[in-house]
């Protein structure tokens, strides 16, 4: 059984400008708590305060591409997602191996399928005894934006030296960047307001949502959206289903080797839940 400490701590919000150009530094109050896994390995929950948000991108932000929308107000209510990245010694613990392609205890854990994803999930509520699942997309977006409006938690553009992305395409007026073309260790950049890490970058995010081409008839209270086909969702932990691997599920986020347009807070993307690639891991969210 796992032990946890809960406690309160600053979380330091960068804001930049047009240019990207650090203008500003804040302390945000946030709350976490450390999960005891064994064998000196931890996992640490942000508390995300419930509230409303617009999700999906305004027609005129930069780079937006037409699945963002219809932009929409979204009510979200209170729940834990993981501070950072799920680590390769975090999915050790928890799953006994390590897909990942770029090796390191503190990098992201990669090569993992949305299915794996979600076995991870629910070992880890055995472990505990808490229920954890992958976010809705929509959970995910609000985290993410952390009260903020702009294409970015940091502000109207990002550089190299807030995420990890291929910055040889800056977004704006924001200078061109480095691309490392491998993961870093969680926790190297800035987190927003909330106290989340790696939001937009290093690797791409499983939700627990199946993909839907636009948000026309989306859920306004931040649940999964389910789609027509009876039983797909009803049990997210259960045996796989035939003909699930022809239906795409959501990543959000972006890697370290895609461009910055897909590292914005309205970005959603697909991919087949048994696909496997060394840009695209996972965090956990919990109800209580």
């Amino acid at each position: 059984m796992s032990t946890l400490t809960q406690l309160l701590f600053n979380s330091v919000l960068v804001t930049v400008n047009a240019k990207g150009n650090i203008i500003a530094r804040q302390q945000k109050p946030a709350r976490d708590e450390t999960i005891d896994l064994g064998n000196g390995v931890t996992l640490d929950m942000v508390y995300i305060p419930g509230g409303t948000f617009m999700m999906g991108s305004p027609t005129d932000e930069e780079e937006r591409l037409y699945w963002e929308g219809p932009q929409h107000s979204v009510t979200v209510d209170p729940f834990w997602m993981a501070k950072y990245l799920v680590t390769q010694a975090q999915w050790r613990a928890v799953m006994g191996n390590n897909p990942s392609r770029f090796n390191g205890d503190n990098r992201p854990v990669e090569n993992v399928s949305w299915y794996d994803s979600v076995k991870f999930c629910q070992r880890l509520s055995e472990i505990t005894g808490d229920p954890y699942r992958l976010p809705s997309e929509a959970q995910w977006e609000y985290g993410c934006r952390a009260g903020t409006t702009t294409p970015f938690y940091f502000g109207p553009t990002i550089t190299t030296d807030l995420a990890n992305y291929d910055g040889k395409y800056p977004y704006g007026s924001a200078p061109k960047g480095v691309k490392r073309q491998q993961t870093t260790d969680v926790g190297s950049f800035p987190p927003n307001a909330f106290g989340l890490y790696d939001m937009h970058g290093n690797v791409w995010e499983w939700c627990a949502d199946p993909w839907h081409d636009n948000y026309q008839g989306a859920p306004t209270d931040g649940s999964v959206w389910e789609i027509e086909k009876p039983g797909l969702l009803a049990k997210l932990f259960g045996k796989k289903e035939e003909g699930d691997d022809e239906i795409f599920w959501v990543v959000r986020s972006c890697s370290w080797g895609n461009i910055v347009r897909w590292a914005r807070s309205a970005n959603r993307f697909r991919s087949k839940p048994t696909e496997r690639i060394d840009g695209c891991g996972m965090r956990p969210a919990r109800i209580r």
